[in-house]
């Protein structure tokens, strides 16, 4: 699959998938009043909606480099497996084996850590939180694939499966659905990613899987939702002003205080 390629799902993903993310905000912040939940709030959904813009724009500059990190790392894999859909299939897995270390790495290395806990720094648990990412992560993010392309995966089904985890995700931040029965444990869930979220001792550092959380039992940081959980990092808050948010880590970084978890 040529780059163009890429850039026009890409393109045609964003059309129609950015109006039924809008929707389902809408429906769950309906849900939210209605039952009293609170899980909305005005100045950190205003926070999460300018940093979301900001990592969209950040996507549209660093979609080129990503892939183009990828196709290097492909160049030197002795086998270039063929697009078939066994190939697809087992494409998404390893992508998605991928995020998983890369997302562990995320929390367990200060470096990265910085750029991750602007995810983490929400006190609260909404869809909206899905986009709460680092504009930066993308200078780094790609090479924690390129062992996939080193394979002979293709990196146009890895840039692309990188994307549908990402949007699988989104549906995981809520508090709107319970735990799902033959599910939890299997396939990553609301109740497995809020665990995530939790800033509870229990809960720090587990449940890192993208869309199955079979990795996190096979690595042994799999995690049941047993406690209400509290959200946000183990420091406090942090600000409602987006770029705090995002430079909070930096900043913490540079000073030596990145001792809190999230």
């Amino acid at each position: 699959m040529y780059h163009n390629q890429v850039f026009q799902h890409l393109g045609v993903y964003g059309f129609f998938i950015y109006p039924v993310i809008l929707l389902l905000i809408i429906i769950e912040g309906v849900w939210s009043w209605r039952n009293n939940k609170e899980t909305y709030q005005l100045k950190e959904t205003a926070s999460n909606t300018v940093i979301f813009v900001g990592y969209g724009a950040s996507k549209i500059i660093s979609a080129g480099y990503q892939l183009a990190i990828l196709a290097f790392a492909g160049r030197f894999a002795f086998y270039h497996f063929p697009n078939t859909i066994p190939v697809i299939i087992a494409t998404f897995v390893i992508t998605d084996l991928c995020f998983y270390w890369y997302h562990r790495i995320s929390h367990e290395v200060k470096f990265f850590w910085a750029f991750h806990l602007t995810h983490h720094s929400s006190q609260s648990m909404n869809l909206t939180t899905a986009y709460r990412i680092n504009w930066f992560s993308a200078i780094f993010n790609p090479f924690f694939f390129a062992p996939a392309a080193l394979l002979g995966f293709d990196p146009s089904i890895i840039f692309l499966s990188y994307a549908f985890n990402l949007f699988y995700q989104f549906f995981m931040h809520t508090e709107a659905v319970g735990k799902i029965k033959f599910v939890e444990g299997i396939m990553n869930t609301p109740s497995a990613h809020r665990v995530h979220h939790g800033s509870n001792p229990v809960y720090i550092d587990k449940n890192y899987g993208g869309v199955f959380t079979f990795w996190d039992r096979l690595f042994r940081t799999y995690q049941e939702e047993t406690e209400p959980v509290k959200y946000g990092i183990t420091s406090g808050f942090v600000s409602y002003n987006p770029f705090k948010i995002i430079f909070h880590g930096f900043v913490d970084l540079a000073k030596g205080k990145m001792d809190y978890k999230g």
